[in-house]
């Protein structure tokens, strides 16, 4: 997986972040070890999963000393098991020491968010369909988890609130109407994607005379979801539906086959749980 110029940004923003509240004036346990004495460590996966965040862990350790190498054994994207080393360091004891924690709080985080993602796309595997990840992300960490998700096989929603319109109820009471609001977005930035969140079928004949892109299905039901895919091509439209709303591992793959074109799934990224990682350090001879 490549890192695009915000990505990095991001990165380096977040890896100098991390390092400052975590060792702030000094590491003053490191100092207990003589400047010049080198070590070698090596990160093992606990459990299995699919790795992400290595260019992080590059990061954190490059700041604190570019003499730390570090050779990968395993890629972002790949998968991992029980007892899996990953990669192994080399340089010198106080900048391993150092950056441990940090550089495992972003492995095991990402890790965690990309395995989250894989297995969700695991269960969509024989639908049309793709799951997407949300805003809910751990701030600070928006890119990052989006990198994740896709590493994980999963699929980007927007970004923030400047890449495409996501019309809500609050902003369709404020509109006056679902056409009023639709034909604003497309007044205000033409080329944005506009979507429009409905809770029922009413709202989603609405939509789509409206001319919406994408048409969030929120909380409908199996019945109604069913419906609102026969409804949409009966129309002939390109309108693409997604589904949101108590979508989890139990129920994901019933809601694809209804025909939906997405699901959008908040739980991959806000309900993350790190991966089990840990690193090993040897004291060089």
């Amino acid at each position: 997986m490549t890192l695009d110029a915000p990505l990095r940004l991001a990165l380096y923003q977040a890896v100098d972040i991390a390092l400052a509240e975590d060792i702030g004036t000094g590491d003053i346990t490191a100092q207990l070890i003589d400047a010049t004495t080198t070590a070698s460590a090596v990160i093992i996966s606990r459990e299995a999963g699919i790795l992400c965040g290595a260019p992080w862990v590059d990061r954190v350790f490059h700041r604190l000393d570019p003499a730390v190498s570090i050779q990968w054994q395993v890629q972002d994207g790949q998968a991992v098991t029980s007892n899996t080393v990953i990669c192994q360091l080399q340089g010198p004891a106080r900048a391993l020491l150092s950056g441990e924690r940090t550089a495992l709080n972003f492995l095991q985080t990402l890790s965690g968010t990309a395995t989250s993602a894989h297995h969700y796309a695991v269960a969509l595997k024989g639908t049309a369909c793709q799951v997407l990840d949300t805003r809910k992300t751990l701030p600070g960490l928006r890119l990052a988890q989006k990198y994740a998700v896709r590493c994980g096989g999963g699929h980007n929603h927007r970004l923030g609130l400047f890449d495409a319109f996501l019309i809500k109820e609050n902003h369709i009471a404020a509109a006056g109407s679902i056409q009023a609001a639709i034909a604003r977005a497309r007044a205000l930035v033409a080329n944005a994607p506009v979507e429009v969140e409905v809770e029922s079928l009413q709202e989603l004949d609405q939509a789509l005379a409206a001319g919406a892109d994408i048409v969030m299905l929120d909380e409908l039901s199996l019945a109604d979801m069913t419906e609102a895919v026969k409804r949409t091509r009966s129309l002939g439209s390109t309108t693409k539906l997604e589904a949101s709303g108590s979508i989890d591992r139990e129920n994901v793959k019933a809601v694809a086959l209804t025909g939906v074109d997405y699901l959008s799934i908040g739980a991959i990224t806000k309900h993350v749980r790190a991966l089990d990682l840990s690193m090993r350090l040897t004291m060089s001879a």
